[in-house]
């Protein structure tokens, strides 16, 4: 159970209570548990000098990974949640500590970014759609700037709408190039923000087994590594949902960046091959470079009957061949690998936790599909968040979510709800499925598959502060609320969310915890404290 403590107390003194009984539990985990970390999240350094996967828990798909010198520098696809591009920081490879976003302009659902430094500038190509499906408009950007930590510019549209998927290159001739999805490629201009010539192929890929349980061919992903002497491009095929075996990652390779591109015969150099595996749907690799000269490979995967956190991000290690191919050797990685090289810098993670006491939008928060005037429904003051109300319900206003990592979690919310406001707390996970409760003030709404139904009335003269507690243990989730926020009373209906994931409602984007504000009015919102259970 969250300790309930009096405001005054704030959440400093909350996280102190919270990470004493999470270290108290560490000490009596097995050998292939993880430690627990910020507000009892899970943590993948288990201190002895072995981590255990994922480095990223929760949704972070699609991993592009830099090395700068001794520095690691990485961001994942954030579809549709706005600030996006997440960028993280790490001297280890399993340490991750957050920076910034690159981007707060929607520009549609963005995915398979590429994170990139040529001659002193950080660029990040990446791939967006409008509208949700994969039939509307997509196209190419990229934003760029001269520190990791921002400024980023504004996002430069390069077009190519029919690729996904952009991996920056630089040839043997020293121009730049953008490899793109069913193994084209296009020439950049000299700046690297437009395109320069025809889209050419390159590549026709490597083909699986015709009996193998995959989603489709879907060869995507291409990220370019020189070596040796030889460039080599490393793609994810096998399509990224559908079966749990399906995702994989190939290779190949070449003299030169025009081709041709030979086929490695250590192909599929990842793949589940098990739905009893640990990880499933492995696939969409960086290579890296350790400090040390040991080699890693950076990708993404689902945990064994977790669809609903979204796709992690995984490390392994990689070993060279004398025959200049590569090959994976993490083995099962439901077990402790040796970690890579390098200094643990700042404290791994992101507390997810808000007493809205700042004047801005906190790092952990992201709003789902914002409008362009998005940010301007905030106001900060008073110990409080002022959501202005947008839309009717959840799926017409834009929830403020966090991606939350751990397989069981609670969260509580502390909210005073205005008149005309409809405030609540929920599971989400896009606007056709969602779980949670809200309330008017005088009536509480349930939420569930993605639906609204009236679910009576609360005391009298409770006016409209309200506290909700939603717990998600394992796919079951239980909700209590209070009017005091000492007093809980258990909401009479649990829900089961284990369909809550892209199999069932497509967009490849994961189940998080989120607040809403909807109707005429406003919400302020007080606290948010979020804490992972134990299991």
């Amino acid at each position: 159970m969250i300790p309930v403590l009096p405001r005054r107390f704030g959440l400093r003194v909350l996280a102190a209570v919270l990470l004493a009984g999470a270290v108290a539990t560490a000490g009596a985990a097995g050998p292939a548990t993880w430690k627990r970390g910020i507000e009892n999240q899970r943590q993948a350094d288990l201190g002895d000098g072995t981590f255990l996967n994922p480095v990223l828990p929760g949704d972070h798909p699609d991993p592009s990974v830099l090395r700068d010198g001794e520095d690691y520098y990485l961001t994942v696809s954030s579809f549709d949640a706005y600030p996006g591009l997440p960028i993280w920081h790490s001297r280890d490879l399993v340490n991750w500590v957050p920076l910034g976003h690159a981007i707060t302009r929607n520009v549609g659902s963005i995915w398979a970014p590429d994170l990139v430094k040529h001659e002193g500038r950080y660029y990040i190509y990446f791939a967006a759609r409008r509208g949700g499906t994969e039939g509307q408009a997509r196209s190419n950007w990229v934003v760029w700037a001269d520190d990791i930590r921002g400024p980023w510019s504004e996002p430069v549209e390069l077009g190519l709408g029919r690729y996904i998927d952009p991996g920056h290159a630089v040839g043997e001739d020293g121009r730049r190039y953008l490899f793109l999805s069913g193994g084209d490629y296009v020439p950049l201009s000299d700046d690297g923000l437009r395109v320069a010539g025809e889209p050419k192929h390159a590549y026709d890929g490597w083909r699986y087994p015709e009996d193998w349980d995959v989603e489709a061919y879907a060869q995507e992903g291409p990220k370019i590594l020189r070596r040796g002497g030889w460039y080599y491009m490393v793609t994810a095929v096998g399509g990224t949902a559908g079966p749990p075996t399906g995702h994989m990652v190939i290779a190949a390779r070449s003299r030169s960046i025009h081709g041709p591109w030979e086929n490695s015969p250590y192909n599929p150099i990842v793949r589940t091959a098990s739905r009893d595996e640990p990880w499933w749907s492995r696939g969409h690799a960086t290579l890296v470079e350790g400090t040390d000269g040991r080699w890693w490979m950076v990708y993404h995967g689902y945990e064994n009957g977790y669809w609903t956190l979204g796709r992690q991000t995984l490390l392994e290690p990689v070993e060279w061949t004398e025959d200049g191919w590569f090959v994976a050797r993490g083995g099962d990685l439901g077990k402790p690998l040796p970690k890579p090289a390098g200094e643990v810098v700042g404290t791994p993670g992101m507390a997810l936790s808000d007493d809205f006491d700042g004047d801005r939008l906190g790092p952990q928060w992201a709003f789902f599909a914002p409008g362009p005037d998005e940010y301007a429904r905030l106001s900060f003051g008073g110990g409080a968040m002022t959501v202005r109300g947008k839309g009717r319900t959840p799926a017409d206003s834009s929830p403020l979510t966090v991606t939350a990592g751990d397989k069981a979690y609670r969260f509580e919310v502390e909210m005073e709800i205005g008149p005309g406001a409809i405030g609540g707390a929920l599971l989400f996970y896009n606007e056709r499925l969602y779980a949670g409760v809200g309330s008017n003030g005088e009536q509480l709404v349930m939420h569930r598959y993605g639906q609204e139904r009236p679910a009576g009335g609360l005391p009298p003269g409770r006016g409209g502060r309200l506290w909700l507690r939603v717990t998600n243990d394992r796919h079951i989730v239980t909700i209590h609320t209070s009017t005091d926020g000492r007093h809980w009373e258990k909401y009479p209906v649990q829900m089961e969310v284990s369909g809550y994931h892209h199999n069932v409602a497509g967009q490849f984007l994961a189940l998080k915890p989120a607040i809403y504000a909807a109707g005429e009015g406003s919400v302020r919102f007080l606290r948010f404290g979020y804490r992972a259970l134990d299991y």
